[in-house]
């Protein structure tokens, strides 16, 4: 319940409560976050029809911080939706949790006041690709992680890596049907990490484009097996075309990890995901 002297006291007071949720899921089996057409999965279509049982049939309209594409993953995914209905913060995890299939999960539920957005009030987003880097193809985490072949030297990636950090025009690592108004990001920092074969790239930004983490994925593996040189990535920032962009790597390592607010909200933060490179050291800060 909400405290009176809570910031999220004003929506309730009105008798609509605003709740935010932590939402993991494995997206191998889904079209993406968004609801699509009848009988085409999605992540909100069955988080949507959870939480309305919970709440006894009233029906419940999501809100996300980010709509992540088919196949792509969430440890760190945020969303809203405002109800008039009465539950514990435990109830709505809970109850949610019972009626979601095994590859989604609810981790966290807190009431917010009106103000709060899980989509525009976002400061930044944080991803990370996870490759499984191996000559032979992984019968484990087969669809969670890119499996690449090709032994991939970590300091060229690094090298690579380092021109692409802050504002940029990015419309050479944008898909062509991206809807975007503007190219231009700001990449707080773009970390290529080695534990064990896997070679994670951890990437924190104000926005994103429609592919735009998987295409430099694609530009660094690249780069990474000796196929172009290290000064290639700068070519392809600077071409501004997605025509010199390379590859668009695969779906499958792609994680949504975290998603910032300012302080006022007070949201809970668990590790940075996914559970498998949970005790990975966050380089990043």
């Amino acid at each position: 319940m909400i405290d009176k002297d809570s910031p999220a006291a004003p929506s309730a007071a009105a008798g609509i409560y605003r709740i935010a949720l932590g939402v993991e899921y494995k997206g191998s089996r889904y079209r993406g976050f968004q609801r699509q057409r009848a009988g085409v999965p999605s992540i909100q279509e069955s988080l949507e029809k959870a939480l309305a049982k919970v709440a006894g049939g009233a029906p419940v309209a999501l809100s996300c911080a980010g709509r992540t594409d088919a196949m792509v993953h969430a440890s760190g995914q945020v969303v809203h939706f405002d109800t008039p209905v009465v539950r514990t913060m435990h109830s709505w995890v809970m109850g949610a949790n019972m009626n979601l299939p095994g590859d989604i999960s609810v981790t966290w539920a807190q009431e917010m006041p009106k103000h709060f957005d899980a989509r525009f009030s976002a400061m930044a987003r944080r991803y990370r690709y996870v490759i499984y880097n191996d000559s032979i193809r992984p019968a484990h985490l087969a669809e969670e992680v890119t499996w690449n072949h090709r032994p991939l030297d970590i300091e060229r990636m690094r090298e690579a890596a380092r021109c692409l950090v802050g504002t940029h025009d990015f419309n050479a690592f944008r898909a062509s049907q991206c809807q975007a108004k503007s190219p231009i990001k700001t990449v707080h920092h773009l970390q290529v990490i080695e534990q064990g074969r896997f070679i994670v790239l951890d990437v924190r930004a104000n926005a994103f484009l429609h592919h735009m983490v998987r295409n430099i994925a694609g530009v660094l593996m690249t780069i990474g097996a000796g196929e172009r040189p290290v000064e290639w990535a700068q070519q392809v920032l600077e071409a501004r075309s997605r025509h010199e962009g390379g590859v668009t790597a695969h779906p499958y390592g792609l994680y949504l990890v975290r998603v910032e607010y300012p302080e006022e909200f007070q949201l809970p933060e668990r590790y940075l995901g996914p559970h498998f490179l949970s005790g990975l050291v966050d380089v990043a800060g």
